[in-house]
């Protein structure tokens, strides 16, 4: 026999041991399921005349019985076939009858499974990670680059970067801003020449980056307590910035410029200058020319040296600083024309 009863098969390991107790099977307390199986179908087809008639054995002989045949030995005469085919007949009733109980539990068994396999199969399906379709990953990408441009948008945002170059904008695109940039310009070219730099240290060569030694000149602040410093500084604060800025204060033609025009609720007054612009850039140009470029001291009251270092510090001498009025005084001009 290749293998145990189909009814044995069908229990459990606990049902299976409880019968080998009922039925008196010895030494089966080691025995794993198949062999279990395996010695109580011996041992109960051994004894099948003892055991045939319980009850509790009635679905395992019926089993058996579908499987190999009835057990009753065939006879040659004929009135005795008779009566085992009548005897064969009445046994497949009773089998049939017996048979029942199991073929009702089947389907009931049967229809659980089917109604606990999908719920089971889907449960299984939804835990197993299925590679992402091309959509899905197109859909991926689109939200991720989304979310980053909002993110990145959000941040120039709260940066304030906008709002500090509009501010900056404004602040430059004045009249004022342009004469302040041009005396800068001026102030760059005279620093080295009336606060000269010295060497203070030599940042050594770094061999991973490849650089070289680097000395480093600073300004000799020890210069600010001589008359070196102080007599060119002051030449060109009152030629550049003093003298003009008093011409332009009392001379303003803005201040009677102000009351013409048309003023609307909507736009407001022009606000007037407390120097003005055009006035300035002509007051020092005309400085300029008659120091830096006639050489003029007035009287001994300023020194040639200081007109000497002055005119060859600043970037083309005083043409430079005559070039530097012209481009304020058309400047100012065009605010003039603007503003009206």
């Amino acid at each position: 026999m290749s293998g145990a009863n189909s009814w044995l098969q069908r229990q459990r390991k606990t049902d299976l041991t409880e019968l080998a107790q009922y039925t008196g099977l010895k030494n089966y307390e080691s025995l794993k399921k198949p062999e279990l199986e395996l010695a109580l179908d011996e041992y109960l087809a051994e004894n099948s005349s003892t055991f045939s008639s319980d009850s509790k054995l009635a679905n395992y002989y019926s089993s058996r019985a579908r499987t190999v045949g009835s057990p009753v030995k065939k006879d040659a005469d004929g009135p005795i076939e008779k009566l085992k085919v009548a005897k064969r007949r009445a046994t497949k009733v009773a089998e049939e009858v017996i048979a029942t109980p199991e073929s009702e539990e089947e389907p009931i068994s049967t229809t659980t499974a089917i109604a606990r396999t999908p719920g089971r199969a889907l449960s299984l399906a939804s835990r197993i990670p299925l590679p992402a379709t091309p959509a899905d990953v197109a859909e991926a990408v689109d939200r991720s680059t989304v979310a980053v441009r909002t993110r990145v948008a959000s941040l120039y945002k709260e940066s304030g970067i906008t709002e500090a170059t509009h501010a900056t904008r404004e602040n430059l695109s004045t009249v004022t801003s342009v004469l302040f940039a041009i005396s800068a310009f001026e102030l760059y070219f005279l620093r080295p020449e009336i606060l000269a730099d010295r060497y203070a240290f030599t940042i050594p060569a770094i061999a991973f980056l490849g650089t070289k030694d680097f000395p480093v000149f600073i300004p000799d602040m020890f210069l600010l307590l001589t008359s070196s410093f102080w007599s060119p500084a002051l030449l060109w604060a009152f030629t550049s910035v003093i003298l003009p800025s008093v011409a332009g204060y009392f001379i303003n033609l803005t201040l009677g410029s102000s009351n013409h025009g048309r003023v609307t609720r909507r736009t407001p007054p022009p606000q007037d200058s407390v120097v003005d612009p055009l006035t300035f850039s002509i007051a020092k140009a005309l400085i300029s020319y008659v120091v830096y470029g006639q050489g003029i001291t007035f009287g001994g009251w300023i020194d040639e040296t200081s007109i000497a270092r002055i005119n060859t510090a600043i970037f083309g001498g005083y043409k430079g600083v005559l070039t530097g009025t012209a481009i304020t005084g058309i400047f100012s001009i065009y605010d003039a024309v603007l503003k009206k």
